[in-house]
């Protein structure tokens, strides 16, 4: 469970920040997928995020839902995938991403959606610079069956900005 803890309480922050709190600082956008960053220094967090483009089932409440791929800047993790959920999701029914034929598990954190594996990230990363969309299937706390469509256009300029940014 690779940076976990910090990266969840990242993503709370960077999405349910309240008035007066540090926000993320902006970066730039690049079609579909931003950049932000936290923090500063050898604790400075990089990331590109994007939301759905699409939210199936269409009559629920999928609340706030992103990918993010993030890199920090102390080298803890580069490009990270995750997927934050606007609800808690099912721990024994995890999420799984796929791009074409690429198809990788993940693990559940709460709200949260990791991949395992440093392998298994690099190889859903890859898959997604070369992809134009990307589905992500999900299982609510409550048995809900959810799917989102991540456009994938501009990750790549996205992913390469953030990692600049922290290095």
């Amino acid at each position: 469970m690779r940076l976990v803890t910090a990266f969840a309480a990242l993503c709370i922050l960077a999405v349910t920040a309240p008035v007066g709190a540090q926000a993320p600082d902006f970066q730039g956008q690049h079609n579909d997928w931003r950049v932000f960053t936290r923090g500063s220094g050898a604790e400075r967090i990089c990331y590109a995020v994007s939301r759905p483009t699409d939210s199936r089932p269409g009559d629920v409440d999928h609340g706030d839902v992103y990918f993010f791929v993030s890199s920090w800047a102390n080298d803890a993790a580069r490009e990270q995938p995750s997927f934050l959920a606007g609800y808690e999701l099912r721990a024994d029914n995890p999420p799984r991403a796929s791009v074409g034929s690429d198809r990788v598990m993940m693990y559940v954190a709460e709200r949260e959606g990791f991949v395992e594996e440093p392998r298994e990230e690099a190889r859903l990363v890859n898959a997604m610079r070369r992809g134009a969309t990307m589905r992500l299937e999900a299982v609510s706390a409550r048995g809900t069956n959810t799917a989102y469509t991540f456009s994938l256009s501009g990750v790549t300029a996205a992913l390469n900005q953030a990692n600049e940014l922290c290095r």
